[in-house]
């Protein structure tokens, strides 16, 4: 009997059933193409800026030049190449008043949801999503995550910004038009905080960052993907989803706030690169991806950020609701060995 393989997560007490027993291909989950008709009336799109709140910023293109801007009063320009705006229906909104750290306080014992929910527009263009963007582009969409993470990581009610981007209808994406977006908390939630609590007991037992440490195994395993000089990209060794895959700078950081101008070009190349495989491997799949990060200081030393890419290929049911643990039918080496071949061909 050929037995399945039961792996945990590198930090998370989670653990995956690898199922070799009824393993499937990657190209078993291509999706069968679909036309999706792009709609007039899509609010973000270029000339329907009315149809949104004001936007808190706007790369705009003045002279060859990118500038930085925003709404004014009913003035929507109309030049843009990013724009982020308030969500219209957020899950955190700011306080109505300016509050001091006590009210805060005492506002999350009540239960309000303080802090800020934003959409990034990612392009004027309609269906322009990372995989078909163009570098320049994808470089303003990052630069357009570090201003908004500085920014909203500045505020004192603001513990954890969560980046994410849903993309496809079985992801979650209410709006076809390209965008991620953005949602500042008041408490750090369970799955970064717990990577945090890990991260730091790694570090006071080895006096090294386990994710470094990670970086340096998987970089000489068949779960690699993609290597350059700043970034390297993985199938992790407990994948949850299949072909999920996860993207880490090399040089240690907490957060994106420090990337230079090499490190955000290549991160772009990076995501594009990964992200167009993932596309033509599967035939436009559905996923969702969200950013690792920390905006405390004290985890400087031993949080190191990442990107966390999930295909939504399969639906969790009865087993993985009820226990916490999940079912793979492919296997990271599998993914990983698939997408290198697509990145090649």
């Amino acid at each position: 009997m050929v037995y399945n393989e039961l792996r945990k997560d590198y930090l998370l007490n989670r653990w995956v059933v690898i199922a070799t027993e009824r393993s499937r291909r990657p190209t078993d989950f291509a999706k069968q193409k679909t036309e999706q008709a792009e709609s007039s009336s899509c609010p973000l799109c270029v000339g329907n800026e009315h149809m949104t709140p004001p936007a808190v910023m706007i790369y705009l293109k003045q002279n060859c030049e990118i500038e930085k801007s925003m709404d004014h009063d009913d003035a929507r320009p109309k030049n843009w190449l990013v724009r982020v705006i308030p969500n219209l229906f957020p899950a955190f909104a700011p306080p109505k008043e300016q509050t001091n750290q006590a009210q805060i306080i005492k506002s999350e014992s009540y239960g309000c949801a303080i802090g800020h929910h934003e959409v990034l527009v990612e392009s004027p263009n309609h269906d322009e999503d990372p995989a078909d963007a163009e570098l320049p582009q994808l470089t303003l969409l990052i630069n357009a995550y570090i201003d908004r993470l500085r920014e909203l990581s500045a505020k004192p009610y603001v513990q954890y910004v969560s980046i994410f981007r849903n993309y496809g209808r079985e992801a979650g994406a209410s709006l076809s038009h390209a965008h991620s977006q953005m949602i500042a908390t008041p408490i750090v939630p369970r799955i970064p905080a717990e990577e945090m609590a890990a991260s730091k007991k790694f570090y006071e037992q080895h006096q090294k960052c386990v994710f470094c440490d990670i970086i340096e195994k998987e970089t000489k395993s068949p779960r690699l993907v993609l290597e350059n000089s700043h970034f390297v990209v993985f199938a992790p060794y407990a994948s949850v989803h299949p072909l999920e895959f996860w993207i880490l700078p090399k040089k240690h950081a907490s957060n994106i706030l420090g990337l230079g101008k090499a490190e955000i070009e290549a991160f772009a190349g990076t995501l594009k690169t990964s992200l167009k495989a993932l596309k033509d491997l599967l035939n436009d799949p559905p996923y969702n991806y969200g950013f690792h990060l920390s905006i405390n200081r004290d985890a400087r030393d031993y949080y190191h950020w990442h990107l966390e890419v999930y295909p939504r290929l399969s639906i969790w049911a009865g087993f993985e609701k009820n226990t916490g643990m999940y079912i793979n039918t492919v296997k990271p080496e599998t993914s990983a060995a698939e997408l290198r071949k697509t990145i090649h061909a």
